[in-house]
């Protein structure tokens, strides 16, 4: 199988994580807002290097079931964030995606652009049948990038995570490859 990204859209780059790209992660790992609703962070600069070199060390296998891109501004060479795809389940073709911006870059549609671009490139590069993503209920930004992905909410779980010394609730997006196929003409995606 050939590598399926980096992949463009019209204002961001999903590209390898570098470790060059220490920098612009921690500022957004470090943040308490950014993850405010995840069950890491904030990171210190040790945690965020540790991370880093884990993802180094995953992308040098091929193929691999998981892949962490960074998302850059295209024009601005700034790395605003990660989105990534982890097929979790071969026999069912199935895969998680993530993703984590920089609190500077939210509320400009970069996570949906990003997710979209991501989605659209793993079902048609590994011929996936279903993406899910999860996500703390309070975590309404997320769940609105999920709802304009044409995802749809699956399962309300209660108290299903223990995150930061409490329980919390998740919420389970999923979309399935032909409804997303069917919903998003090529010309969206670009």
């Amino acid at each position: 199988m050939e590598r399926w990204f980096p992949i463009e859209t019209p204002r961001l780059l999903l590209r390898e994580i570098q470790a060059e790209d220490e920098d612009d992660v921690h500022e957004y790992a470090s943040d308490p807002c950014v993850s405010r609703f995840d069950v890491w962070g904030p990171n210190t600069r040790e945690k965020t290097r540790e991370v880093i070199a884990r993802w180094l060390k995953v992308h040098e296998e091929w193929p691999r079931d998981e892949t962490n891109l960074a998302v850059e501004l295209r024009h601005e060479k700034k790395r605003i964030g990660s989105v990534r795809l982890h097929v979790k389940d071969r026999e069912n073709v199935s895969a998680y995606i993530g993703y984590v911006f920089n609190r500077d870059y939210w509320n400009q549609g970069y996570a949906t652009e990003a997710a979209r671009a991501l989605i659209d490139s793993a079902f048609k590069a590994l011929n996936l049948h279903r993406i899910w993503a999860t996500c703390d209920t309070r975590n309404v930004a997320s769940w609105r990038v999920m709802e304009k992905l044409g995802m749809r909410r699956e399962a309300h779980f209660i108290k299903d995570v223990f995150q930061k010394g409490a329980w919390r609730d998740s919420y389970l997006y999923a979309i399935l490859a032909d409804d997303w196929l069917r919903a998003a003409p090529p010309s969206e995606l670009a």
